[in-house]
């Protein structure tokens, strides 16, 4: 049974629109027809889920699957969260408005270690059990995760779900739900199905395994399998076209993936080691999921996903490919951080369009000697090379990721960073150009479990002191912004994420103690304190002060290097620096070969190759990456993950030219629409977005305004508020080319949603003044209630009162925050009773009025009605709703 959301989801609520699940490409299926019924419920706020490419990629496979429905839910806002417990109704889909207990399989992304109160949230607020252990009596939902944080240690999080879903899903999740079908008409008990999916390659199922004395993780049954493998898929494009939000998101453009996997071998990098092995998606793959994927969303933008784009070789082939084909359509393409050793001029040319967009590069070290110990890869020389062509192609504003905390870092690294981004302003400098600024994020490194520095500690104490010397060292240079990350959160993640199963009782505690949004700045106060208090009722505590203050260290203790290094960071001082010759003689310690909580999880990578890398760390040895130079004998290539694919690149083709806005105007179309149903929840700037994608999925030769930035001469006539119908709204269209007024109309109402329905469409002179300069007044009805019983007749008087007074006066704050009093009768022109209505407590009224409405701000609004009648009533008034009827254009 749907959930009554229209009591719920109201103008109050922030971005109501959240909730609707009536994007464009969402994928409704029937009900009835469904044999198993997936949620995939991603536990951040909606414009951080629906943009998640993962989360898309997944729902579109999941409901092509014959007999499987798959709708979606995402962590409400604090305000609706407030509104369901008050009500005691329980979350939802966001599709069919159903309760989450009514699904029979409920899959949440757990990509973050602090991420799991936000699914007890969740959990909580759709009425379900948080542990396993509660949900073996009762008709629920199974709950599982998937992830990288899922996939990499899941035993903190293994009270809480069902089973794990370990690596790719694209064929694993397809893989659960036949099991699940055939479960369900067997009608088999929650444990026989659970054993069933354990069978599944990639289906670790928690109560199954337990914790031998050594801290391994071992089968408690013997129908399970010893370790779980990873499960390996090769990207598919086509999945990734859909959910066209009408909110913006985060990652408000389509984005397509073009390789999967990284064999660079950074040895912090948990992502690059739990991907492999690296995927290339064919180019002419690519090229058609672009064509097809912006023709479907009306994006404007689309980018290209991967953990080193730049190491997809076909990558300047296919964005000039696509920069070509769409270079009528004011077409941004944008890049998540990339490889500096690989940007080069072919890569430049196709970043951007006429909005450049940012550009992101990760050196992560500020000296030679931390770059070879975290096997970067990057030389110096390279990455002045890749900066000084970012900055000759015209970006002045670059971004930069460095760490600290890193295992052998010296104050003389840490120092590096200054001198290394100094070194760079200096050699970007000509008096003909802006000098270049620095972005820089500071992050501090967390050890990650399935890497080489698994084994390493941190120290907070030492996470502290290195900021500041870093605050110090930028003190005196220009042209920088520093951000670092939070010391606090960063000791958080690294205790959980490579926590055991004791931790659970934890990451309950947090959440019961306000933990939650933890990766948000305005969260972490409380998240912080919520965490601590948590860790010390479970009498961990004295572990997690090892955290703090670092437990033991692989390296040794060396002499802090002067702070007069060159940014290469290799002059000699008189202490021992790590270098090979140093540092071979480092052993390292036995406690290397005790169990971790992680080893039952098969990622294709060899604990003893692990083992291997960190001593080359040791000795700042580099490894090749694998992909393009000879095998690093990881353990993963092989039949149960594959091998490397990487695809010869076609040729670059020669360059159209840029995008030139067609300024030209040839025809002004009005047309006339109505807002209505859920789409009066979607705000007045998300209907401008709105318009601009339905002229480009319609192919309207819509003209550009000219100028830096060109946008699309769409001129909506006056703005609408949030929650108000209406049947009367007025939007221009300037076009290149004459069109016929049926045909604009005809495409155009075939692309917009239907509720924004087109009434009137007619042309206009170009030289009559724009609907929204042209407006003076506007008719609307709203619906009025009175706190106590009223007659037609009171209804009547007090209405008759206000229009005869000529003055009524309204203290309003202007945007510079001054006040003025304004004279409200001066702007109603008329007001009538449409109608009553009355029950035992209250009385209710439609009235019609018809007030100014000038581009000045010169307006009479609805909430000034009330205003007025309580003035001359003496009592108080509910405004229920609001419809505007017409906008009132001046000759």
């Amino acid at each position: 049974m749907a959930v009554a959301v229209e009591k719920l989801i109201t103008p109050d609520i922030l971005k109501p629109a959240r909730y609707l699940g009536n994007e464009r490409l969402a994928i409704q299926k029937p009900w009835e027809k469904a044999a198993i019924r997936w949620v995939l419920t991603y536990p951040e706020v909606y414009e951080v889920g629906a943009s998640n490419l993962g989360h898309i990629i997944l729902y579109n496979i999941l409901n092509a699957q014959p007999g499987q429905l798959c709708d979606r839910a995402y962590l409400p806002g604090s305000d609706l969260s407030a509104k369901l417990r008050t009500t005691n109704t329980p979350l939802f889909a966001v599709e069919s408005k159903r309760s989450l207990l009514e699904f029979d399989i409920l899959g949440f992304s757990l990509s973050y270690e602090l991420g799991a109160t936000n699914i007890l949230e969740m959990l909580d607020l759709a009425g379900i059990p948080l542990t396993w252990q509660e949900r073996t009596e009762g008709n629920y939902p199974l709950i599982f995760a998937g992830g990288q944080t899922a996939t990499s240690n899941p035993e903190p999080y293994t009270d809480f779900f069902d089973f794990i879903a370990l690596g790719d899903g694209e064929e694993l999740l397809p893989e659960i739900g036949l099991v699940l079908s055939e479960g369900k008409q067997a009608r088999l008990s929650r444990k026989q199905l659970l054993l069933d999916l354990a069978q599944i390659p990639g289906v670790y199922v928690p109560q199954f395994y337990g914790k031998a004395e050594d801290g391994s993780v071992h089968p408690l049954v013997p129908e399970v399998p010893k370790r779980i493998l990873r499960r390996v898929a090769t990207p598919i494009p086509a999945y990734s076209i859909g959910l066209v939000p009408y909110v913006e998101t985060v990652h408000d453009r389509l984005t397509i993936e073009i390789r999967r996997g990284c064999t660079r071998g950074c040895r912090f990098c948990q992502p690059g080691m739990l991907t492999r092995p690296a995927r290339d998606v064919a180019p002419e793959k690519v090229v058609e999921a672009i064509t097809a994927g912006m023709q479907a969303t009306g994006y404007n933008e689309f980018s290209l996903l991967s953990l080193s784009c730049s190491d997809y070789l076909s990558l300047p082939a296919v964005g000039m490919e696509i920069k070509n084909r769409l270079k009528n359509e004011n077409i941004t393409l944008t890049l998540p951080s990339q490889r500096v050793d690989r940007f080069d001029e072919n890569i430049a040319n196709i970043l951007g369009g006429t909005r450049q967009s940012g550009l992101t590069f990760a050196p992560e070290a500020g000296t030679q000697r931390m770059r070879d110990i975290v096997n970067k890869g990057l030389t110096n020389e390279e990455l002045l090379r890749g900066v000084k062509t970012a900055w000759e192609k015209g970006w002045d504003k670059i971004k930069l990721y460095f760490m600290i905390g890193l295992p052998g870092e010296t104050d003389a690294d840490v120092i590096g960073i200054a001198e290394t981004v100094s070194w760079l302003q200096r050699e970007c400098r000509d008096k003909s150009r802006r000098p270049i600024n620095f972005n820089l994020t500071i992050s501090n490194f967390t050890p990650k479990p399935h890497t080489p520095f698994q084994w390493h500690s941190v120290s907070t104490s030492e996470f502290a002191r290195k900021q500041k010397l870093l605050r110090q060292e930028f003190r005196r240079i220009k042209g920088v912004k520093l951000n670092f990350t939070d010391i606090r959160i960063s000791a958080m993640e690294d205790f959980i994420g490579r926590g055991d199963r004791s931790l659970g009782k934890v990451v309950r505690r947090a959440w019961e103690l306000g933990a939650g949004m933890d990766s948000w700045y305005e969260s972490i106060d409380q998240a912080f304190a919520a965490w601590g208090t948590a860790i010390t009722e479970a009498g961990l505590d004295w572990k997690y002060r090892q955290v703090e203050k670092g437990e033991w260290n692989l390296f040794p203790t060396v002499k802090e290097k002067s702070s007069e290094a060159e940014p290469d960071g290799e002059d000699e001082t008189d202490g021992e620096v790590l270098s090979s010759s140093s540092a071979s003689s480092v052993a390292l310690p036995l406690s290397l070969d005790l169990p971790l909580p992680w080893d039952h999880i098969d990622t294709g990578i060899d604990k003893k190759w692990l083992k291997e890398d960190l001593q080359n760390a040791l000795e700042a040895a580099i490894v090749p990456d694998c992909s393009f130079d000879g095998c690093s004998h990881c353990g993963v290539c092989g039949t149960d993950f594959g091998h490397n694919i990487v695809i010869e690149p076609p040729t670059v083709p020669e360059f159209a030219g840029e995008f030139v806005p067609n300024t030209t105007k040839v025809q002004r179309l009005r047309v006339w629409f109505g807002k209505q149903g859920d789409m009066a929840l979607v705000s007045h700037l998300d209907l401008l977005r709105l318009f601009d994608r339905v002229v480009r999925r319609a192919g309207l030769p819509v003209a550009f305004t000219g100028g830096f930035h060109p946008s699309p001469r769409i001129s909506i006539a006056n703005a609408l508020a949030l929650g108000a119908t209406s049947n009367g709204e007025i939007v221009d269209f300037e076009l290149t080319q004459l069109m016929d007024v049926d045909t604009f109309c005809e495409h155009l109402t075939r692309e917009l949603p239907t509720d924004i329905p087109i009434y009137n469409v007619m042309e206009v002179d170009l030289k009559a003044p724009a609907a929204a300069s042209a407006i003076v007044a506007a008719e609307y009805l709203i619906t009025v209630l009175a706190n106590e019983a009223a007659t037609p007749a009171q209804w009547q008087n007090w209405i008759e009162q206000i229009q005869a007074r000529s003055e009524i006066t309204w203290e309003q704050t202007t945007k510079s925050g001054k006040t003025q009093l304004v004279n409200l009768r001066d702007r109603l022109f008329e007001l009538e009773l449409i109608t009553t209505h009355d029950t035992p407590t209250d009385s209710g009224a439609i009235l019609r009025y018809l007030g100014s409405c000038r581009p000045d701000g010169v307006s009479l609004r609805p909430e000034q009605i009330l205003f007025m009648l309580e003035i001359v009533a003496g009592a108080e008034f509910i405004l229920l709703q609001i419809q505007r009827n017409r906008l009132v254009l001046g000759i």
